[in-house]
């Protein structure tokens, strides 16, 4: 079953354009939105088991700028990395070569949503060139002092059986869906039945769309064992952070920390959201996106 998107309307108004390129060694996909021409290129990276259509509803409200849009190597419909592991340090390398194989011309602007926001900190960290720097629900400090630390640790628990049971076995039980419902309803803060239904149907479609049980485990470890923290003194880029007020990752006080780590940053944080700003509050994460790249409106 397919729940519609409440966005669809605005995305519908936007060009798009599927594409792969290759970037070590293997096939990377990627979606072009919006005018090729622009003078401004942001390119999208986005969080933790997800793939681009988890950014779409922020792409649906940035109109007139060209948007690039992959999915993580091993993720959605990209191939898995090529003689690296899916560490960190893997997806760095990665996205720097992704880029660098994409090469757009003008201002290029570098957006991360959630273990996004840790694979964007650490190629820019490592030199990966860039004009500006988006941060949405950063994660700022290690997962497992969040609000919700114990929650993390149950899914630290989680992955571990997934990893030690027969690859059959746990490869179903990363697919669970009762187990992708638990972690949406965890996630999910709006009251607006309708949203929620979609949010679970998009968790339900794309949350499971990983090669095989090695990559989704690299991944995780990778996504609790870092943070931006690590990585934010040696980014000199004008950056924004887009945090969120109920965010049980990332508490609103590590924000304010990790601002302070940036040589240039500026915070903004949006209020009865948590870790779902990109399904929750598109609108007011795409705002503040124009504001702090100063583009203009497109109706």
């Amino acid at each position: 079953m397919i729940v519609p998107s409440p966005y669809a309307d605005l995305l519908d108004l936007i060009p798009v354009t599927a594409r792969t390129l290759t970037v070590c060694g293997s096939r990377s996909a990627f979606w072009e939105y919006g005018d090729p021409e622009s003078a401004t290129t942001i390119v999208m990276v986005h969080g933790f088991r997800g793939d681009h259509h988890g950014l779409e509803p922020v792409v649906a409200h940035l109109p007139g700028v060209r948007i690039i849009s992959p999915d993580l190597p091993g993720f959605g419909e990209s191939e898995p990395l090529v003689g690296r592991r899916h560490d960190l340090d893997g997806y760095a390398f990665w996205l720097a070569a992704f880029l660098k194989a994409l090469a757009p011309t003008g201002r290029v602007v570098i957006l991360g949503h959630s273990f996004g926001s840790i694979v964007v900190a650490a190629a820019l960290a490592g030199g990966m060139p860039a004009d500006d720097v988006v941060l949405v629900n950063p994660i700022a400090a290690p997962a497992l002092s969040g609000p919700r630390g114990v929650l993390t640790r149950l899914a630290v628990f989680y992955y571990w059986a997934a990893a030690t049971l027969p690859e059959r076995l746990g490869f179903a039980l990363l697919c669970n869906r009762a187990i992708v419902r638990i972690m949406s309803v965890t996630m999910t803060k709006t009251r607006n039945h309708g949203l929620r239904r979609w949010i679970h149907n998009q968790h339900d479609r794309f949350f499971s769309a990983f090669s095989d049980r090695t990559v989704v485990l690299d991944a995780f470890r990778a996504s609790v064992g870092h943070d931006v923290s690590e990585f934010a003194a040696r980014i000199p880029q004008r950056t924004v952070l887009i945090a969120a007020e109920k965010d049980d990752i990332t508490p609103v006080a590590a924000q304010y920390r990790l601002q302070t780590l940036f040589a240039d940053a500026s915070l903004a944080v949006i209020q009865d959201v948590g870790h779902l700003i990109h399904y929750e509050m598109p609108s007011p994460a795409a705002a503040q996106v124009r504001t702090f790249l100063a583009l203009a409106e497109t109706t």
